[in-house]
């Protein structure tokens, strides 16, 4: 950070402080507005430290996969500690998106360790991070998204994610989409079979597709031997198969698979932001 920019936010942060003393001394209707544009005056202070949210997510993380070891009240504790630092980030880069899919996942696990119903505060609150994820970068949540939509008996919504997610390349192996306890209401329905039968079938394909590509490049790399007598010619024949396959799973399923991986959440985060 530039000398200039440091003094300028100090000069900000003054600014803020004295506001809130001025709030601290109102009431009513007229506090809450000087409180609300203090908050958003330490938001901007806070706005483009890039270090500052990376150690917050990372913090996040730990506390999230902490919290899976543990339970009861010491499990609900991690789990909103970790959300604090979630939010905390996404004040600092709004448009980090390890904190917005982790923040929902986070979310979504201590609903089910609350055993809440799924119009519980805490799914909307998981659905709003992946929305906000999604308007980060088209398709992350999607597979997120369409296991909040399952729980709510949403069908039609919840196919219309799959999709999203699949034509993202962000849809976890089929295995652990059978196996998705958040996908229960809609697995003997029909449409979910038949999507997860074409599923099925790519992956069949994919093998066929590779050994094809190398009878290709084999059959291109097999010199064909010239008569003695035969007129020489010049043949020049650049063969290049190049068979790119290129599956991002940060979104996992469930709870441990629909985390994005710190490492990989940070550097794509960092891609996107710089």
């Amino acid at each position: 950070m530039s000398l200039f920019a440091s003094i300028s936010k100090k000069s900000k942060l003054n600014a803020t402080i004295k506001q809130t003393a001025q709030a601290r001394k109102s009431e009513g209707s007229t506090a809450d507005q000087l409180f609300k544009s203090a908050y958003k005056g330490y938001a901007e202070v806070m706005l483009d430290d890039p270090l500052r949210a990376e150690t917050l997510y990372n913090w996040g993380f730990a506390l999230l996969h902490q919290a899976k070891t543990k339970t009861g009240d010491e499990a609900e504790k991690l789990y909103q500690d970790a959300i604090s630092k979630f939010s905390f980030c996404m004040i600092i880069n709004p448009d980090y998106l390890g904190a917005a899919i982790n923040g929902g996942v986070a979310y979504m696990d201590l609903a089910r360790l609350k055993a809440v119903g799924p119009n519980d505060e805490l799914y909307e609150s998981a659905k709003n991070q992946f929305e906000r994820a999604n308007a980060i970068q088209a398709g992350t949540a999607a597979y997120n998204l369409a296991c909040i939509y399952s729980l709510h008996n949403d069908p039609d919504a919840c196919l219309a994610a799959l999709e999203t997610s699949r034509s993202t390349g962000s849809l976890p192996d089929v295995s652990e989409i059978i196996n998705d306890p958040d996908l229960g209401n809609i697995k003997e329905q029909e449409w979910f079979i038949e999507f997860v039968a074409s599923l099925d079938k790519k992956n069949e394909a994919a093998p066929e597709a590779a050994t094809i590509n190398e009878e290709v490049a084999k059959d291109a790399n097999t010199e064909t031997p010239i008569e003695e007598n035969a007129p020489q010619t010049e043949t020049d024949t650049d063969t290049d198969t190049d068979t790119d396959t290129d599956t991002d799973t940060d979104t996992d399923t469930d709870t441990e698979n629909k985390t994005i991986a710190a490492e990989n959440a940070s550097a794509e985060t960092e891609q996107k932001t710089e």
